[in-house]
């Protein structure tokens, strides 16, 4: 299947929302067209290394601004993951061939579903926000736990790319302990800066 490509310096998780400013050339007419037919188009993280081989189906959910001269505001959502085959040309946006990207059967334990989701619930409190209660009860609840916080583009690549959830979720625990911890530390280093105390930081 070849579709439009659109390369961005972030990772869009599968069911995670992200809004984009539509405005050069190219792009708008890519989304336009999308919007038109009602399709997805491929996004893709780019960097100084080029193009990444696994990227998100993301579909527009909302336009929530149209500018006079074009530029667009909208919302996207992720959906199946795909592999890039092959860049190919002739538009004015990248395009490519890809295939659907499946996980293998490798589900996790229920124990390490409960660890994950209890150190989820940990890292919503210490960061004191409100975000919506995730479906665990998915076929890829790690998607569901991750796409709720702001993780670095790498970490949200290497779980875009893993294809076992059990790995998957473990490496994801993993991530938020070690973000839970750090907040933890920071919190411990502010009350004894407050008290005149003193703290080595690590």
């Amino acid at each position: 299947m070849e579709i439009g490509l659109f390369p961005l310096n972030l990772v869009l998780l599968p069911g995670e929302q992200a809004p984009l400013h539509i405005f050069e050339p190219r792009y708008r007419e890519l989304i336009g067209e999308c919007l038109d037919a009602g399709e997805p188009f491929g996004l893709v993280f780019a960097d100084d290394d080029g193009l990444r081989r696994v990227g998100t189906l993301a579909s527009v959910v909302e336009v929530t601004d149209r500018f006079d001269d074009g530029r667009l505001n909208v919302v996207v959502e992720g959906g199946d993951r795909f592999r890039l085959m092959e860049v190919t040309r002739g538009r004015s946006f990248h395009t490519g061939t890809i295939e659907t990207l499946g996980d293998r059967e490798d589900p996790p334990p229920d124990d390490e579903l409960e660890r994950a989701v209890a150190v989820f619930m940990r890292l919503v409190e210490l960061t004191g926000t409100t975000v919506e209660a995730p479906d665990v009860t998915s076929e890829q609840p790690s998607f569901a736990l991750a796409a709720r916080f702001e993780l670095a583009p790498e970490l949200k690549l290497e779980l875009l790319e893993e294809t076992s959830e059990r790995v998957r979720l473990t490496r994801l625990r993993e991530i938020l302990e070690a973000a839970a911890d750090a907040v933890e530390r920071q919190r411990a280093i502010g009350a004894l800066a407050q008290s005149n105390g003193h703290a080595r930081p690590g």
